[in-house]
């Protein structure tokens, strides 16, 4: 438990600290107001502290709950690819709770909503409650589980097809590549889901005759992005996502790898 929560925690402040401009980047190009308008390249670091604080508990979660399902439950390798989708869902399910707060603050300092942290703690807490800090945590939850899903079998077949290959146990900068394969791909196909989330999660309560939520729910999003704006909007931000999370799953994976790798070697803890 502490191997996952130490690596895991490690893992997601390396990634999140990194590449933080292309998620950035990313957020202001899927915005309702456009890329131009949500800032450009300018403060491409806003947010970063939000970040920051929800990177290493977030992971951490997800790498604890991850790991703990698939030692509980052992599966026949048949059933391995089911096994991981599983885990992989509920580690996510659990990482939101930690997650969607500071992805809300996050986003909206990314989309220039507000100026600066304690701006968007105030006036989020303000106009929406505790609550409001959770906006968009169901369809957090539904673009994760679709990405996970994709993402862990594929990273753990990949590992155990080159492991057979090489005869040996993979190595961390290994694990790494086939992170970032796994990544990249789920990625690219779960965009139209990261889109929604980012509209939903930059929602805020409207005044006067159409008062309620500019967007809120999966299919009423998807439904009204394709109407208004066309099925090409779905796949905004596609590149930089692409690219962000293929580099982030190279270094997030690997960074776990290895850290998993230097705590048993120290003898800090015992192996699963």
């Amino acid at each position: 438990m502490s191997q996952c929560l130490v690596a895991g925690g490690f893992a997601g402040m390396a990634v999140d600290t990194a590449l933080y401009p292309l998620d950035t980047i990313k957020t202001r190009l899927q915005a309702r107001a456009g890329f131009m308008a949500s800032g450009g390249f300018r403060g491409i670091y806003s947010g970063l502290s939000s970040a920051i604080i929800g990177s290493a508990p977030g992971a951490a979660m997800f790498f604890l709950t991850y790991e703990q399902i698939k030692a509980a439950f052992p599966t026949r390798p048949d059933s391995q690819p089911l096994m991981h989708m599983f885990a992989a869902s509920a580690g996510e399910v659990a990482a939101c709770l930690v997650r969607v707060p500071t992805e809300v603050v996050k986003q909206r300092l990314q989309a220039g909503h507000h100026s600066s942290l304690a701006a968007v703690l105030r006036q989020t807490h303000s106009a929406e409650g505790l609550l409001g800090f959770y906006r968009g945590y169901l369809t957090q939850v539904v673009r994760e589980i679709p990405f996970t899903c994709i993402q862990f079998p594929i990273y753990e077949y990949l590992k155990l097809c080159y492991a057979r290959r090489q005869r040996r146990s993979i190595l961390s900068w290994e694990a790494a590549v086939c992170g970032s394969i796994a990544g990249g791909i789920a990625a690219a196909l779960t965009t139209p889901l990261d889109v929604v989330k980012t509209r939903v999660m930059l929602s805020t309560k409207q005044k006067g005759p159409h008062q309620g939520l500019e967007y809120s729910g999966v299919i009423s999003t998807l439904s009204r992005i394709a109407r208004e704006e066309g099925p090409r909007a779905l796949f905004s931000g596609v590149v930089p996502r692409t690219v962000w999370i293929s580099i982030g799953g190279f270094v997030f994976l690997g960074s776990y790898e290895k850290m998993k790798a230097v705590l048993l070697d120290a003898g800090l803890f015992a192996s699963a």
